[in-house]
């Protein structure tokens, strides 16, 4: 049973205490979790090995990452953005680190520590002579460089790496590691020797310990991993529920043979950027795990479930619903799971209740098996303000796979019901705020699509006028030039109006332009200052005469 991702120690966990990380403890304990990532105070750990490296403490800094980017630069994706981090940061998260894995460790629970997988500062060619590559950069950020498992010092320095990490939190049975994460360029490194060197490291450190890797879009690459050992590697199929990569040949992230030898975890990520809102996949999440269950090859490596949300603290239905799965040998459906989950949920078997979460799982739970969206529709009220908002962030999705209207009517059942049950009232408040927040948001989408549409009819119109106005210019121009009277007279009066400037221009025809100018001066002085009115060529008729 595994569970966090990189990115929850950056989006929900960066500035965590004591008191909310025993409180997480104590949840993963009460779900069967056995084996979490436990990455928090690794910073502490790089700040001593580079120290040892000779690193000064201004390139210390340049280094590492602030807490709200430690995901990123674990993951080997960036250096030093948001930092540098203060002195008794380290201090309180190396203080912090020993508590959390004192309490698992008491708990039975393996901690998953982060382990070395070649990244150096990327200066480190030329600081330590190191052999390096460059992988390039990520999101327009610099990545660290990393160390080609041919130099001689690839075995000093994960040494000493290990040495530091087991100093301040003891040896680990499982280490966390994914080199080349997100894109990184492999040019010029022999995968197959990068694999091997990584994992003897790690051997070197602790012989009984795991390679946990996440699959990732290209990660783990397969020439780094298709020579090691069966049981030295532990996979986190990081997408289980949207973009298997065990062998579904349906998979847009298909992987043929799966992750060959190697033992592998079905996991759910569903929270992506640690957005809030409403989203799960609940057919998906059960139908994928038996599916894979049912295939020979995945089967026979598939050794347990994981969550691997970038945020957390939201959606508990679906974290739910994943830890249930390993515990129920057959497939079932989520109307019979849910049914159990609403009682055990709210202490009652209540009707209502059970109708509201019937609309919420079969609409906005049950996203469609084609649908590949990061995560829940984000709210239009964090979007950055313009005339038609679609997108809030670069990779969310807006586009409708539900009817907002079951959500509403969802609400507004568990809000009735509360009202009448006051146990319920406390119990479904978070659910109904939840709701409730999704429904405004949904509202407010709604408006800003009105005004657009109302926005285009008014645009639409606006382009007529100007066509109008474009072809009474042209007549305009064409009308001074024939008959020698200056703009000024003439553009005042057609006001864009074709047959206008035809009337007026015919009354000046041939008349000396000075005369003319005179003539309408009076005319719109007669009319108080307004060159205009229905009678106006009549007037000007006078004038001219």
């Amino acid at each position: 049973r595994y569970d966090l991702n990189y990115c929850t120690f950056s989006y929900s966990m960066a500035f965590w205490d004591w008191n909310r990380w025993e409180k997480e403890i104590d949840w993963m304990a009460l779900h069967g979790i056995n084996i979490p990532l436990a990455v928090t105070g690794a910073e502490a750990v790089w700040h001593n090995v580079l120290d040892k490296l000779g690193y000064t403490k201004t390139e210390i800094n340049e280094f590492i990452s602030g807490p709200g980017f430690f995901a990123w630069w674990l993951m080997n994706n960036l250096e030093g953005w948001g930092g540098p981090n203060p002195d008794s940061w380290y201090t309180r998260q190396i203080a912090l680190q020993k508590k959390i894995l004192k309490r698992m460790r008491e708990y039975g629970i393996e901690p998953v520590l982060p382990g070395y997988c070649g990244m150096v500062p990327h200066n480190a060619k030329e600081k330590l002579g190191l052999n390096v590559s460059d992988p390039g950069t990520w999101c327009g950020y610099r990545r660290p460089a990393f160390l080609q498992p041919s130099d001689p010092r690839f075995e000093e320095i994960s040494s000493l790496y290990y040495k530091e990490l087991e100093k301040l939190y003891g040896k680990a049975n499982f280490y966390s590691m994914d080199p080349f994460h997100e894109g990184g360029n492999t040019a010029g490194v022999d995968l197959d020797a990068a694999g091997k060197a990584v994992m003897k490291a790690m051997k070197k450190a602790n012989p009984k310990a795991v390679w946990v890797a996440q699959a990732w879009q290209a990660n783990p690459r397969p020439k780094m991993i298709e020579n090691l050992k069966a049981g030295d590697l532990l996979i986190l199929d990081l997408t289980s529920e949207c973009r298997p990569q065990w062998g579904d040949s349906t998979s847009e992230w298909y992987r043929k043979n799966g992750y060959g030898q190697h033992d592998w975890i079905y996991c759910m990520l569903l929270n992506y950027g640690g957005n809030v809102g409403l989203h799960g996949k609940m057919d998906n999440v059960i139908d994928n795990f038996y599916l894979a269950k049912a295939d020979p090859h995945a089967s026979a490596t598939l050794k347990g479930v994981g969550m691997t949300p970038e945020g957390i603290e939201n959606n508990p239905v679906m974290y739910e619903l994943v830890m249930e799965l390993p515990w129920r040998p057959d497939r079932f459906t989520k109307e019979e799971w849910l049914k159990e989950y609403v009682k055990a949920r709210y202490g009652v078997d209540d009707p209502v209740v059970q109708a509201a979460w019937t609309n919420l799982a079969n609409s906005i739970y049950n996203s469609p098996k084609n649908l590949t969206q990061q995560g829940t529709h984000e709210s239009v009220f964090c979007a950055r303000p313009a005339e038609d908002v679609y997108q809030v962030s670069s990779w969310s999705e807006m586009k409708d796979y539900y009817r907002p209207q079951e959500v509403i009517e969802a609400a507004r059942l568990i809000l009735a019901r509360g009202q009448v049950d006051g146990g319920l009232a406390a119990d479904g408040r978070i659910d109904r705020g939840q709701q409730r927040r999704r429904d405004l948001g949904k509202a407010h989408a709604a408006l800003i699509r009105r005004r657009s549409k109302a926005r285009e009819v008014a645009h639409h119109a606006a382009a007529e006028r100007n066509d109008h106005v474009a072809a009474a210019e042209a007549v305009l121009t064409e009308e001074v030039q024939h008959i020698g009277v200056g703009r000024e007279v003439l553009a005042p009066l057609a006001r864009g109006e074709c047959e206008r400037v035809h009337t007026v221009a015919r009354l000046f025809k041939g008349l000396d332009r000075a005369l003319a100018v005179e003539r309408v001066d009076r005319v719109v002085r007669h009319d108080g200052g307004h060159a205009g009115g229905a009678d106006l060529p009549e007037k000007l008729a006078r004038a001219v005469e």
